[in-house]
């Protein structure tokens, strides 16, 4: 097992610390824990005599916010509020194609397929997009029998448009795992780079904002690296966050 990243490296990359927390800006390409087949961040602090309980994560392939406590007394508080769904996550995307909406709704159950694989819990031509509400849906009827299915909903922005491409502020309001990646690639927006479908080199999804508001409050920004926002020079996506935030 092996990885690029010391823990001396990503402990550089900080965004918050207090005796409770750890807010680091992960690099892609190395998990926060559970990697069966290479090191992950938990098992590098673990290394280095510092114990860490993730409150959430993300991505192997995703860049951005994650949000560690570093005492169990804390851990309980602040993995309540995502499983009540009051913290406010926001990430970056680039993704295939241009003419979205300004802003629109993917509303689609998750399932686990063959190989572990997420994927939508329907067949993807039961999937239907009613333009008035920019909603993507599926009808009941048609949701796969005999497999559990997950309600998930991701709010979506547009941001900017470039070279057949478009940047993208991604709201999960549930919290699955790939759901934005599964999300985006089921209705015709896979995200740059995606292995998950086809992609190669830099996953362009990135854990830009986080907000939790409970207890003391937490509000913590991750900007993406410079790669993420070449091809979108002056993108202004703050706005998102705020109308974001003030739900």
């Amino acid at each position: 097992m092996s990885t690029s990243w010391s823990w001396a490296a990503l402990r550089d990359r900080a965004v918050l610390e207090t005796p409770e927390v750890l807010v680091l800006d992960k690099p892609p390409g190395i998990s926060v824990t559970g990697e069966r087949h290479d090191v992950d961040l938990v098992e590098l602090a673990e290394a280095e005599g510092e114990t860490l309980y993730p409150v959430h994560r993300i991505d192997k392939v995703t860049s951005g916010l994650v949000l560690l406590a570093r005492t169990l007394p804390a851990h309980g508080p602040l993995t309540r509020q995502f499983a009540d769904r009051t913290a406010t996550k926001a990430y970056l995307a680039v993704v295939e194609g241009t003419g979205f909406p300004q802003r629109w709704t993917i509303d689609l159950p998750l399932g686990v397929g063959r190989k572990n694989t997420v994927r939508i819990a329907a067949p993807r031509e039961a999937l239907t997009f009613d333009a008035q509400a920019s909603r993507w849906g599926v009808a009941e009827a048609d949701v796969r029998p005999g497999r559990k299915s997950y309600p998930s909903v991701t709010h979506l922005h547009r941001v900017a448009e470039a070279d057949g491409r478009t940047l993208v502020v991604a709201n999960p309001v549930s919290g699955r795992r790939h759901q934005i990646r599964v999300h985006l690639a089921w209705t015709g927006s896979p995200i740059v780079g995606d292995p998950l479908f086809r992609g190669e080199g830099r996953t362009f999804l990135h854990s830009w904002r986080l907000r939790l508001p409970a207890g003391e409050g937490l509000d913590v920004t991750a900007v993406p690296d410079e790669e993420f926002l070449q091809a979108f020079p002056g993108a202004r996506f703050d706005d998102v966050w705020q109308s974001l935030a003030a739900h």
